[in-house]
């Protein structure tokens, strides 16, 4: 049996100014700093071991993670940094408010840009400064992995190499991990690990700096998935999520 512990960032600047952040080095706002606190102090509560620790190229997750291992008394822990769990590329609606867009274009469209399993956002160029290309932590990828917009089929395929050839074989073995990411692409996990479908996957939102437990047979069937948290809080935060969306 194996643990597999997730969690979102804390809230990050633009979460709490609703705008489509994507890959965007954002930092965290107070509060997101606060969750993440709140998040470390509920795991070292339940003292689950951890051996080994994957977080993304960008800020907001990293400093989560760093508070969370703090927390945690695993501040020597090293953290295993992969672009390939980096949230989903928004392409050209980096920077844009999602009201404002749920006003201008429709919650079905904002929805289908949120939510929709293969539909990708209006692409960058390479030319454009949010392009990664252009941005030097990600100078020795080929320019030809580097997404100027994905979709969350996208956000899936590019997240799948990291599963099948190092993660997944950890847990195999009976290792203990903790990630900490982003909303897409943890969602890119949840659908392979719980096997849910394209449709299933679209439903589901994943609150900020809240941990969820995985715990897994040798095989990685999912035996109980928990979320450390009040149960109203959690509900409180989800239904947030899901409304980000939305027109006033």
């Amino acid at each position: 049996m194996a643990q597999l512990i997730i969690v979102r960032h804390g809230e990050s600047t633009w979460n709490n100014e609703n705008r489509f952040t994507g890959w965007v080095d954002v930092d965290l706002s107070p509060k997101g700093t606060e969750e993440a606190i709140a998040a470390g102090q509920a795991l070292k509560a339940l003292r689950p071991k951890v051996d080994v620790v994957y977080t993304s190229y960008l800020k907001r997750a990293i400093k989560t993670c760093n508070i969370i291992l703090e927390q945690m008394d695993l501040l020597w822990m090293t953290q295993i940094k992969n672009w390939r769990l980096n949230e989903r590329h928004y392409g050209g609606l980096q920077g844009l408010n999602k009201t404002e867009m749920a006003e201008k274009h429709g919650e079905a469209q904002v929805k289908i840009w949120r939510r929709s399993f293969d539909t990708p956002p209006p692409l960058v160029t390479e030319a454009d400064p949010q392009h990664p290309r252009n941005d030097p932590r990600y100078q020795s990828f080929a320019a030809k992995d580097l997404p100027a917009g994905e979709s969350l089929k996208d956000t899936i395929a590019r997240f799948m190499p990291l599963w099948s050839g190092e993660i997944k074989d950890l847990l195999e073995k009976g290792k203990n991990v903790l990630i900490v990411a982003h909303g897409n692409s943890l969602r890119a996990l949840i659908k392979e690990l719980e096997g849910l479908s394209a449709e299933e996957i679209m439903e589901v939102n994943l609150p900020t700096g809240v941990p969820i437990i995985y715990e897994l047979d040798s095989k990685l069937k999912v035996i109980s998935k928990k979320f450390v948290g009040d149960e109203a809080t959690v509900k409180a935060a989800m239904d947030k999520v899901a409304n980000q969306g939305k027109a006033k």
